[in-house]
């Protein structure tokens, strides 16, 4: 399965998403910045539900930004993949320095994406959207986010992800739809798309206009 670009993949989310939810709740859309909104915004179109952003951030190990080693939320909190963590030998003082230049990070965006920020998720159904998810680390963080916020349901929503990852968050959301879950290893999110360029935070706060 491979998606031309995340406008196509958000649209057959979307679509997907109708069949499945049914018309009952009081659904929202979030988007993880950046390359989620960009799905996010032909989910929510197609369902005709509200579009927001969802601000969570990656914790890289340190001589691999790219691997994740756990997660933060708009509060401050950190989520941590413990194995990762004891693997690569990081410290509390470690964590810490990169927890904190990621929530530096959150505070910026929160500033540029203000327009999509959403304060009340009491009784409201929440559709977290991303453009596909590897270790699930920053959903996960998410999840957990909206639940304390005080949302009602929040569901997990995204085009492609490893079927382990899947089974995973079923433990955190209450509810998980993968559009295509897959066993390829090793696993990146940008094999399964012809177009998988860098989206600008320019694009995003179009999009949330």
């Amino acid at each position: 399965m491979i998606f031309d670009n995340r406008e196509t993949a958000g649209r057959l989310l979307g679509e997907w998403l109708k069949e499945k939810l049914g018309k009952e709740g009081n659904y929202i859309v979030l988007g993880i910045p950046r390359g989620g909104v960009v799905v996010a915004k032909k989910t929510a179109e197609i369902l005709g539900v509200p579009l927001g952003v969802l601000i969570v951030r990656k914790l890289g190990v340190p001589e691999n930004p790219e691997l994740a080693f756990g997660a933060i939320d708009p509060d401050g909190n950190i989520y941590l993949d413990k194995s990762t963590v004891e693997y690569f030998g990081l410290t509390p003082q470690i964590i810490q320095k990169v927890a904190q230049e990621e929530l530096k990070k959150i505070r910026e965006r929160e500033k540029k994406f203000e327009r999509g920020l959403i304060k009340d998720f009491k009784d409201k159904d929440v559709i977290v959207v991303d453009d596909g998810v590897a270790t699930g680390m920053t959903v996960e963080a998410g999840v957990e986010y909206l639940k304390r916020k005080g949302a009602k349901r929040v569901i997990v929503a995204v085009p492609v992800c490893p079927k382990e990852t899947e089974e995973k968050l079923k433990r955190y959301a209450n509810e998980v739809y993968c559009y295509y879950s897959t066993t390829t290893s090793p696993f990146a999110v940008g094999m399964f798309y012809r177009d998988f360029r860098q989206v600008e935070d320019e694009e995003v706060q179009n999009l949330l206009q």
